[in-house]
């Protein structure tokens, strides 16, 4: 399984209400069920206009497949190749 940084370009994300937002969720976790593959969720990221997703898969096409039975749209697919953070920095770890 791979993870992957998935963009969406949605005007007005920023200002969804939490109701519309656990929508959103709730569309998200009944495409994974729908895709009967080995598919995980992570979280996303909202910002003014876009959402930022993680998810991990097998390949692009089957996160391609969940946006299809989301209805979401997609702007890129970024796989993700490592993960860094500021413990990173310290060579004592």
């Amino acid at each position: 399984m791979k993870k992957f940084v998935v963009e969406r370009n949605l005007p007005g994300a920023g200002n969804l209400s939490p109701e519309e937002l656990q929508a959103l969720s709730k569309t998200s976790c009944d495409a994974i069920m729908a895709l009967n593959k080995p598919y995980h969720w992570v979280q996303s990221f909202i910002t003014g206009d876009k959402i930022y997703c993680v998810h991990i898969a097998e390949n692009e096409a089957v996160i391609r497949e969940h946006a299809r039975l989301g209805k979401f749209p997609i702007n890129t697919i970024s796989e993700v190749i490592a993960v860094i953070d500021a413990q990173d920095s310290n060579p004592l770890k």
